[in-house]
């Protein structure tokens, strides 16, 4: 295998709304440095089965609804410079998506690109369906499912790029992998090169979550400072063909790229370093080393890999019945006394019926509990400035409004001087995790046309 130029892969976007405008940045940074990818990870577990419901409700619809600003800014440059673009902003419905990119690329004049479509995520076919019945301790049958997705790797994305594929789209593949498949296809690497794979592993895991690598997530003021919080540059890395690479941020941004920063971002939800499951790679940071390597670039050395699961992960999403949450706020004299009132009152007119989560936000909420015995404990106080919460869910709607309707009354009903009442009525999802062979979800790729 002939040694290949260093690779460099920025990221656009760390989540589903996250913030349009570093895109820009991101695109001339990789321009400036002859860069080879840009990602785009839009995903989470809830946000999936939120595109299935609006696919369920429009068959053009279930991707990124920020899909058109999140490309506009850079697709013309990163086309006409062999930039790659990968994301999995297709959600629940990625052929959509990429005609959606098809149809944005010819109102920017641009030719049209060869977009590459990514399957298999969605599992609804019945042999999948019964090993996940067989396996789980839930009774599936019981449960109104909205989505069952695979989290499936990199080789179908490399596989694309290889064949030509100048952006890819993907719905649920593990965040890293849209790292490891561009790095796959640039250098060549053995699909069962553990540890190359789990050097681009960990660099696709500091990329995944956008703005947090660079300063956003790490921010605490008087401890932790961070520069230009509001104009926070998107990550970008530099590989090369070991796969050591280091970490930095795009050019003339605001944030920072520090030793604390990457660490922190390496253990973010992680947990077992030595033990990092993907479907690509089994990566391991128990030796890995974080070293300055400039200003706002790290460069990070040491991890290893090991041979991938036999399974892959599955998330399971699933209608939950109805979230009722109501507040109403209490100031001045007694105002944390009045807000306990209420809440007590409220318990003793439908605990019975429904289990409430009370919170006492400015005073004592973030640390709560659902069964309330931290609220029990944590004695009151003397706050003149408190926003009582009062929430339940349950599956027949009628029943969970009944919390709205009990804080409403508070209005007249009191203590004193309640105001500012705001209620909500939702549908609920849950989630729960599975897995299948990978044998069982084969992922598959296409092109668009």
């Amino acid at each position: 295998m002939g040694k290949k130029a260093q690779f460099t892969i920025g990221c656009g976007s760390g989540f589903s709304g996250d913030r349009t405008d570093g895109v820009p940045a991101v695109v001339d940074t990789l321009l400036r440095a002859g860069g080879q990818a840009l990602i785009f990870e839009t995903l989470a577990e809830r946000t999936l089965a939120l595109s299935q419901l609006a696919k369920n409700r429009d068959p053009e619809k279930g991707y990124e609804p920020l899909l058109d600003e999140l490309l506009r800014p850079g697709m013309a440059a990163c086309l006409r410079h062999g930039i790659n673009i990968i994301g999995n902003f297709g959600a629940a419905n990625p052929p959509a998506a990429a005609r959606r990119v098809k149809a944005l690329a010819q109102e920017l004049g641009l030719p049209a690109p060869r977009i590459a479509v990514l399957s298999g995520d969605q599992l609804a076919e019945p042999e999948q369906l019964d090993y996940l019945r067989r396996t789980l301790d839930a009774d599936l049958a019981t449960l109104d499912i909205v989505s069952v997705n695979a989290y499936q790797g990199a080789r179908e994305i490399a596989q694309a790029l290889r064949a030509g594929a100048q952006i890819i789209v993907a719905g649920r593949v593990s965040d890293p992998s849209l790292t490891v498949g561009p790095a796959l296809a640039h250098f060549g690497w053995d699909e069962d090169d553990w540890h190359r794979l789990g050097r681009a592993t960990m660099a696709g895991h500091l990329l995944e979550c956008g703005a947090q690598v660079t300063g956003g997530y790490f921010a605490v003021p008087g401890l932790k400072e961070v520069p230009g919080m509001d104009t926070l540059g998107f990550p970008v890395v530099s590989m090369d063909e070991t796969g050591a690479f280091s970490v930095s941020k795009a050019d003339y941004t605001g944030g920072l790229v520090s030793e604390q920063t990457v660490k922190e971002q390496l253990l973010y939800e992680v947990h077992d370093p030595a033990a990092y499951l993907t479907p690509d790679v089994t990566a391991d940071i128990s030796q890995v080393t974080v070293t300055p390597a400039g200003p706002d670039r790290i460069a990070v050395d040491g991890v290893t890999g090991h041979a991938r699961p036999d399974t892959l992960k599955v998330n399971i999403c699933y209608r939950g019945g109805w979230l009722a949450e109501a507040e109403i706020s209490y100031a001045g004299i007694q105002a944390e006394a009045r807000a306990r009132l209420a809440a007590q009152t409220v318990q003793k007119r439908i605990g019975g019926r429904l289990k409430l989560r009370v919170d006492l936000i400015g005073a004592v909420s973030i640390f709560g509990d659902d069964d309330g015995d931290y609220l029990r404990r944590f004695p009151a106080g003397r706050t003149r400035d408190v926003r009582l919460r009062i929430a339940a869910a349950h599956r027949q709607r009628e029943i969970a409004q009944l919390v709205l309707r009990e804080v409403t009354a508070l209005y007249t009903c009191g203590p004193a001087g309640g105001g500012g009442v705001r209620t909500s009525l939702s549908p609920r999802l849950n989630s729960m995790p599975g897995y299948v062979p990978r044998e069982l979800a084969p992922a598959r790729w296409a092109f668009l046309d």
